[in-house]
């Protein structure tokens, strides 16, 4: 089994940046919960290429494989925290990766 590694950018709506670091903080709180998260990182857009597209925010989580990934997108805190911040998002990526 391969690690399944979640990339997620976002940009949010105008006036909402100033909630990425509670979206950060919930989404970080969700690894007490979920066995099979195995690490989380999360920013701000640094790249000076230029190619971003217009994310301004993104993070990375690392799981132990896509059951555990698969565990977290029903979990009811992950629901939860979509709940609360997808309606502040002005567009989202979703890209997952193994190995």
């Amino acid at each position: 089994m391969s690690q399944v590694h979640h990339v997620v950018l976002v940009t949010f709506k105008p006036g909402h940046d100033g909630q990425a670091p509670a979206l950060f903080d919930a989404l970080w709180a969700l690894k007490a919960k979920l066995p099979g998260m195995q690490g989380y990182r999360y920013g701000l857009n640094s790249s000076p290429e230029g190619l971003n597209q217009g994310f301004t925010h993104g993070f990375v989580m690392t799981f132990a494989d896509a059951a555990a990934r698969d565990q977290y997108l029903v979990h009811p805190d992950h629901e939860a925290v979509k709940a609360k911040f997808l309606p502040l998002v002005e567009k989202v990526l979703v890209f997952d990766f193994e190995g």
